[in-house]
């Protein structure tokens, strides 16, 4: 029905309203209602679609069910087990209900309450131990940064992964070839300020948020705003509603000046618990398009460059926007090698997060304007020994170390300290044990295919809680090869037998298979990937795997939560479907005891597989890892088979390329540093690092080879070119 669907109140039938999906039970009328954790999605369908949307739902692996009705009655009616919870007539709605109205009194604006800093060093000194300048990577690593092979920017750059990106930057997700085109956002709130003035708080988020994007190369006309707001419960005190008033007065003043507009938000939330209250919050978000190719990133890129300052002349809008567009000339120019939009750590702040990412020093030219803080200046790194309406603050260097008011700090003793007050509480340390050697096995033992395809197809089964098959898909594509990707259904055991079949034929018409990473079953506990080891043990689909890799040359990977299924299938190391003991090597939990998301390096280790054809011994790549159980393990006698038979594929090796059991290295502690495994004739390959998660514009504040060509490689296999 095409007609305003207003003028049509939803209405829930006696029966229909216990029929809504949910996680657990014993969830009331109202958390049925309104609930926003239950995971679920409201669809408007015809009356007569019902039933045909319900099925493609099914084939989704979704549940759906109708749970409401719309009637020409002008009343909203909810009833569960035939009571009648909610009975409000369409007006009262639209309404929005009775009008309120409230005093508000805006209080008198202070000053936060900082001592004025002596000089820069003593400034950064003091600053490193802050709980809001110290470093977050303990935090930010246990989330997924690189999922969906689309991060422009990792949340942490640099060869030390350690310089923190200012926004996020990821490219526009499209379902054929890839997108060139990304989306940037940041955020900015200071607590400390926002309690003395709320207005200056905001109007000072709302250009600082705008700020970052600028540094990260984004046209400041093409910016768009989001606020988020927490304040204390405000009943009905003037001096409490003043304070949300004062915030968004000053975001209002902030957004006039710049001529940027909110385009949504989230609604106020009540941030008190009986005595305590918030800080009065507005957190500004930014967002804004721009050319993957000309997104700038933070970390400073090589000894004996200058870094300039663009300072506004002072903080109004007009002042600002002045400075940005100086900078945005020459940011597209491509004169800014690297930027940071100076906060509350003042320039010297961001001088030393710039530098840490790449061990890279600074040289100060100019002291005093290291403890500039002034909202809209901007930092940038450039080979220009002119820089139009800059101001040059020194040089980088290649010792790490910065200088400046007449001392030498070295990076190395700056970064314990930057690290240490978080470090109690999210580790990015643990114990290293055992030793590392490299594995290097140069023989060719594997044949050609019997039967050559001019474009195998490489079957992709998706589980519940698979997450990486679009990714995988694009790259058995970029590789020259066919992607069919088969979703596994299990919402009822007929859908469940039905999936087996479709696996097994799509098997038995493909030339590879490939399990993708993700998280099976949520992740159930003692160990990921149990669910698809159970599926392919099923008698259909083991027939057509072991049919596969013993009669038709086939091949098979699986990365990070596939490699976990190999492992439980004895595909790896033993080359079929097996049962597996205690004797078995086995993934378990990372030493850390957290999920790890960041980039490691790895060398081949071996070429007795086709996934490796090409490479070299010792060839290394940088690869995105994001697990939480990835250490592998296995008794001496099955490590020393193991390296002996050539099939340990990959290693993690340090920055000298050896093979190390330290954690900046090794993210999970896995013995003998192993990343990937083979089977005996190297058809199957499973490995832990997620090398679909590549592309030109993927990870481009990591340095190293990205392109690892295993996909590349299998297809090669099978074209014979």
């Amino acid at each position: 029905d095409h007609r305003d669907l207003h003028s049509f109140p939803t209405r829930r039938s006696s029966d229909l309203l216990d029929k809504v999906s949910k996680k657990y039970e014993g969830l009331d009328g109202t958390e049925l209602a309104i609930s926003e954790s239950q995971e679920r999605m409201a669809v408007v369908v015809a009356a007569e679609n019902a039933k045909a949307f319900i099925a493609r739902a099914l084939g989704e692996n979704l549940e759906a069910a109708v749970v409401a009705e719309v009637t020409a009655s002008p009343r909203m009616v909810m009833e569960l087990k035939g009571r009648t919870i909610v009975d409000i007539s369409r007006e009262f709605l639209s309404s929005n209900g009775a009008a309120k109205y409230i005093t508000a009194r805006v209080p008198a604006r202070q000053k936060a309450a900082e001592a004025a800093p002596e000089n820069a060093a003593d400034f950064l000194l003091a600053k490193l131990s802050n709980l809001n300048f110290c470093s977050q990577r303990g935090l930010g690593e246990r989330f997924d940064g690189s999922i969906g092979a689309g991060s422009v920017l990792m949340p942490f750059g640099g060869k030390t992964q350690l310089t923190p990106a200012q926004v996020m930057a990821a490219l526009l997700p499209v379902t054929e070839g890839r997108s060139e085109t990304a989306s940037v956002m940041s955020f900015a709130f200071d607590p400390a300020a926002s309690k003395a003035d709320p207005f200056l708080a905001a109007y000072r988020a709302v250009l600082l948020s705008c700020a970052k994007l600028v540094a990260a190369g984004c046209d400041r006309e093409k910016i768009y705003m989001s606020f988020q707001e927490f304040f204390e419960k405000l009943r009905r005190e003037p001096e409490r509603w003043g304070k949300p008033l004062s915030a968004l007065l000053g975001a209002l003043r902030a957004q006039l000046g710049l001529g940027v507009a909110a385009i949504g938000g989230k609604d106020s939330m009540s941030g008190s618990f009986m005595d305590l209250d918030v800080p009065p919050t507005l957190i500004s978000f930014a967002i804004a398009p721009n050319d993957a190719a000309k997104v700038l990133s933070p970390e400073l890129k090589k000894p004996g460059s200058r870094l300039w300052l663009f300072l506004p002349e002072d903080e109004s809008c007009a002042a600002v926007a002045a400075a940005w567009d100086r900078f945005h000339a020459a940011a597209e120019e491509g004169k800014v090698l690297s930027a940071w939009a100076v906060d509350s750590g003042r320039a010297i702040g961001g001088v030393f997060k710039m530098a840490v990412g790449n061990g890279i020093g600074f040289r100060s030219m100019a002291d005093e304007l290291l403890l500039c803080d002034r909202v809209g200046a901007i930092l940038a790194e450039s080979d220009e020994e002119e820089m139009p309406g800059a101001i040059l603050l020194g040089y980088t260097s290649e010792e790490p170390a910065l200088e400046l008011c007449g001392r030498k700090l070295p990076l190395a003793e700056l970064i314990a300290k930057w690290e240490a007050p978080l470090e109690g509480v999210f580790p990015t340390r643990a114990a290293a044990t055992g030793k590392a050697e490299p594995a290097s096995f140069d023989k060719v033992l594997w044949r050609a295919p019997a039967v050559l395809c001019p474009q195998p197809q490489a079957v992709i089964p998706v589980f519940p809680g698979t997450n990486c098959e679009y990714d995988t898909a694009a790259a058995v594509r970029e590789a020259g090869g066919k992607a069919r990707l088969v979703l596994i259904r299990n919402v009822t055991a007929d859908e469940l037998r039905r999936s087996s079949e479709e696996l097994a034929a799509a098997i038995r018409e493909s030339q590879m298979i490939v399990i993708p990473g993700g998280f099976s079953g949520g992740d159930e506990p003692e160990g990921s990937g149990k669910f698809i080891s159970a599926f392919f043990r099923d008698s259909a689909v083991k027939e057509q795997v072991h049919a596969l890799l013993q009669k038709r040359d086939g091949l098979m990977l699986g990365i990070c939560n596939g490699f976990q299924a190999l492992i439980k299938l004895g595909l790896v190391p033993f080359g079929e479907i097996r049962d597996t003991d205690a004797d078995c090597p086995t993934l378990t939990f990372n030493n850390i005891g957290r999920h790890q998301s960041r980039y490691v390096t790895t060398r081949v280790a071996s070429l007795n597989s086709p996934w490796l054809a090409g490479c070299h011994i010792g060839e290394e790549h940088t690869i995105a890892i994001s697990h939480g159980e990835g250490k592998f393990v296995a008794t001496d006698a099955v490590m020393r088979r193991l390296i002996e038979n050539g099939q340990i594929a990959f290693q993690y090796v340090d920055e000298a390329g050896e093979p190390s059991m330290d954690i900046a290295f090794n993210p999970n502690g896995s013995y003998n540093a192993v990343e990937g495994i083979l089977s005996p004739d190297g058809r199957v390959l499973g490995k832990m690092g997620h090398t679909e998660r590549r592309g030109t514009f993927v990870a481009k504040n990591i340095v190293g080879n990205k392109l690892q060509p295993i996909f590349e490689n299998g297809v090669r296999y099978f074209t014979g070119k």
